[in-house]
Formats: C-alpha cells, sequence, structure tokens
C-alpha cells in the first residue's frame, strides 16, 4: 500500500474490485449463464479527510462500487482495505465493529427512512445497534445537538419523515450518518433527487461537516459539476471501467480521456461568452449492454477517436499521463477530440 505524498496512509484502499452479477439465459436460452459485469477491476485509494469523487452515466457501477466498499454487497474478487484490515475477510462481528466508522448516506430521502419511526428513533439507532449511549436521555440530547448542526429544529425530534420536506429529510439522513462520527461515509448522490436550490445547502452542509469532524468522503455522483465543488480528486467510471482520475482542477481543465471531456463539455460554465463560444460533444449511440460488454476498450463503440487497435488489443491499463493524473486510453491526449461536435 503506497504512501502519498506527505506520508499518510490511505483510510481505504480499493484494489482490482469486482462485482459480476449471474443473470438467467432466458426462455429459449436457460442452459447459457451469463453475468452482469457492473464492476472491473476498480483500484482506488482515499485518504484521512479527503472526498473522492466518483462519476460517471447511471448504470455504469458507481453505486455498486460503494455498496461493495461497505460489503452490502459482497465482491466478485479484488481487495477492500479499510484503516488497515481487509473488509473480505472479516466475519459477521467485525463487519459490524467497521460499520461504525463507515456510513452510506442513500440516494433517495424517501425510501432510506422507516416511515414508522420518528426522526429521533430514527437518528438515535445507529447509537443503540452499537450500544453506544445506553441512557435514553442522555441520546435523546445528543439527537437534538445533531439535527441542531444539520440545521433541523431539534423540537422536531418526535415528528415522522413525512411531516418533512425532501432536503430536510436527506439532513436527517445525514444526521443518521453522523451520529457515530465515522471516518468515511459513502454518499451515494445524496442530491441527485432534491431541487437545485437544496443541492447546494447539502453540499455545504457535508463540506462544513467534514471541516469540522474531519471525515472522508466517497462522493458518488452522475453530474461532473456536482462533484466539482466538493471533491479534492475525481475518477470517471464508464460500464464497470474506472477510465481517468486525477485532482479536480487537472481533471476539469485538461481531460485526457474522450469520455471525461464529452462528459464535462455538458458542464454549464457562469460565463455566458464562454457558454457561447464552447461545442457540446455528442456521443453516437447508446452505452452497450453490461452483460455483452464489447471487446477491447468498452468505449471504443462510441468513441470519435478510436482507432482499431481499440476494439482488437485489450483493455488498455491505466496510465500516469501527468503527476498525479491517471488515464485508460490508447490515444489520451488533451482535448483529441476535434469532430463530432456541435455547436452549442
Amino acid at each position: 500500500m503506497e504512501q502519498d505524498r506527505t506520508g499518510q496512509k490511505p483510510l481505504l484502499h480499493v484494489e482490482h474490485l469486482t462485482k459480476e452479477f449471474p443473470v438467467e439465459g432466458g426462455v429459449f436460452n436457460r442452459s447459457r449463464k451469463k453475468s452482469v459485469h457492473a464492476v472491473n477491476d476498480v483500484s482506488f485509494d482515499i485518504y484521512p479527510g479527503e472526498t473522492f469523487g466518483l462519476v460517471g452515466e447511471s448504470g455504469c457501477g458507481k453505486s455498486t462500487t460503494g455498496r461493495c466498499i461497505m460489503r452490502l454487497t459482497t465482491p466478485t474478487s479484488g481487495k477492500v482495505v479499510f484503516d488497515g484490515k481487509d473488509v473480505s475477510k472479516m466475519n459477521k462481528a467485525e463487519l459490524k465493529e467497521m460499520r461504525r466508522n463507515m456510513q452510506f448516506i442513500f440516494q433517495d430521502p424517501y425510501a432510506s427512512l422507516n416511515p414508522r419511526m420518528t426522526i429521533g428513533e430514527i437518528v438515535s439507532e445507529p447509537l443503540v445497534i452499537h450500544k453506544v449511549m445506553p441512557d435514553k436521555d442522555e441520546r435523546m440530547d445528543y439527537v437534538r445537538s445533531l439535527l441542531d448542526v444539520v440545521g433541523l429544529n431539534p423540537e422536531h425530534i418526535n415528528r415522522y419523515p413525512h411531516e418533512f420536506s425532501g432536503g430536510q429529510r436527506q439532513r436527517i439522513g445525514i444526521a443518521r450518518a453522523f451520529a457515530l462520527r465515522p471516518k468515511l461515509i459513502i454518499c451515494d448522490e445524496p442530491v441527485s433527487a432534491l431541487d437545485v436550490s437544496i443541492q447546494a445547502q447539502v453540499l455545504n452542509l457535508l463540506s462544513d461537516l467534514q471541516q469540522e469532524y474531519g471525515t472522508a468522503y466517497l462522493f458518488i455522483a452522475h453530474d461532473l459539476s456536482v462533484v466539482q465543488h466538493i471533491s479534492d480528486r475525481v475518477a470517471v467510471m464508464y460500464l464497470g471501467n474506472m477510465m481517468e482520475y486525477s485532482d479536480w482542477k487537472t481533471l476539469y481543465a485538461e481531460p485526457y480521456h474522450p469520455y471525461t471531456q464529452s462528459l464535462l463539455s455538458a458542464v454549464p460554465v457562469p460565463d455566458p461568452d464562454l457558454q457561447r463560444n464552447r461545442k457540446r460533444i455528442i456521443l453516437k449511440g447508446d452505452p452497450p449492454s453490461p452483460i455483452n460488454p464489447p471487446s477491447g476498450c468498452r468505449f471504443h463503440t462510441r468513441c470519435p477517436i478510436a482507432q482499431e487497435i481499440c476494439s482488437k488489443e485489450p483493455m488498455p491499463e491505466l496510465r500516469e499521463v501527468a503527476p498525479g493524473h491517471f488515464c485508460r486510453c490508447h490515444f489520451a491526449a488533451p482535448k483529441p477530440i476535434k469532430e463530432s461536435s456541435v455547436e452549442l
């Protein structure tokens, strides 16, 4: 396990993580067993107090990666080391102990809260499960302080989830995730179901809590403009594979992979003159099926700069194209796409 420039060891080390889901062959092909290749050979590190953004289209394997890390889904192969311990080898008791320091914020604030429980019971549930603060009065005082920290009225502790808006429900989910003061929180598209104005409030809240408690985030999103303002480093996934990653400033200023460039071309720019002169990169076709992914580079069927080698040679390894900037492409270069673009 490598150390970064400051000598820190990674809090989370993911190495060659792979997850395949078996599927039936169908009515006329029951004998043929196929698999959905959800996550394929994904590796990265997250350091204490860092925010690592994981971005890609729907169905690219982002959420499955997060669930495999926390062992909500069992990986097919690969290694996940959290705080120096191999998650894949943990038994139930060790997993329970590990989850005191690794929590999850779910995408849907409406489905992730039990409608039969008050928000006081919801936020205090991790404390009960892990037998922290056995005294109920002390526990409820702590929950009120948590609600105040996330911007909710502590006097609403006995209300039920249906009495809150979407943004307020997500704040309840954030309070529940922070109840045990974890070292790492996996944020699975925590703002995608919210209005734009509420998104900004929730992102600011997450940033403030990170500064206060030093928590690391794995921030999963499909929108590059969302992770730009909260991430230290950003990785881009396509069809289960990590295609490029770097610190966010480098990735946004000088993307190497054509897929990253196409995603960034859709991110709005505040300057009207710059926005007017930009070109939107239009990718042809739809993403291939993860049950039958294309040979060679997974992106070659939609890539505007693909050549014969891209379909015949195996998927290229991630290589360092600039200091701290890694890309998986035979022809990776800053701004290689000159065609297949339209004026906005």
